[in-house]
């Protein structure tokens, strides 16, 4: 017998009550290819801008501007310059860290160092705005990234040294301080896209060429097996210390 406090409901009321799946409700939520499209037009302009004016110079007015879309609609897609710039940061570290992981699972030592410099040359031919973003939040002392960083790179970084350490133990390597030789290896490689007009304009050229880049990659590569080289006598059972 129904209840005449409350009267039965209709087939149509029961279809708006029903909880939603979790599989419609994720295709709710996911956005459409237009909009990751204009998402990443905005990330790239703003890459670029960062890259030039700095955090602090750039504004949300000329992003806007340089890809045809007023301040208000790009604040649609990002709710402020905060929230933009923490994910230009975010898809520069995404990529960076994909050469780190290659580099973790390598097993011949002079392969695996090779591979990650060219690719680390490669992303500051390739992306050198990227790089130059990144490295003006850490010369400033990463204040809008620095935790960011931390939880990021920081076990990266030590699954590096674990593999470095891994190679030194069998005797494939000498031991050296092996997170000074990440920082080093970094920072050779990023000048590529930090000083490129420099270089470019010491070498006498508009820019630097890939053959430009590919003789960096010998000379590097060469430079850190050479420091590697393990000598006779080492005893390599015990870490190297801070």
């Amino acid at each position: 017998m129904t209840d005449a406090r409350q009267p039965p409901s209709s087939p149509a009321r029961r279809r708006l009550e029903a909880p939603v799946a979790p599989a419609a409700e994720a295709a709710a939520k996911a956005p459409t290819a237009s909009r990751l499209l204009k998402e990443q037009g905005i990330l790239t302009e703003a890459e670029n801008h960062f890259a030039q004016f700095g955090f602090e110079g750039a504004s949300l007015e000329n992003i806007a501007a340089a890809i045809g879309i007023s301040r208000h609609n790009l604040l649609y897609y990002f709710p402020n310059k905060e929230a933009l710039y923490q994910r230009v940061l975010d898809d520069i570290l995404t990529q960076w860290l994909a050469g780190m992981d290659d580099l973790s699972h390598g097993d011949d030592p002079q392969q695996a160092l090779r591979r990650y410099i060219r690719a680390k040359l490669r992303y500051s031919r390739e992306r050198p705005n990227g790089a130059k973003v990144f490295t003006k939040e850490v010369i400033a002392g990463a204040p809008r990234y620095g935790k960011a960083i931390s939880a990021r790179v920081g076990p990266l970084l030590k699954a590096e040294v674990r593999t470095f350490e891994r190679w030194a133990r069998e005797g494939r390597i000498a031991r050296v301080n092996f997170t000074h030789l990440m920082f080093i290896i970094w920072s050779v490689t990023q000048a590529y896209a930090e000083q490129e007009a420099q270089f470019a304009l010491l070498l006498g050229k508009p820019a630097l060429t890939e053959r430009d880049y590919a003789k960096a990659e010998e000379l590097i590569c060469r430079m850190v097996t050479k420091a590697l080289e393990p000598e006779a006598g080492q005893d390599n059972s015990a870490p190297e210390p801070d």
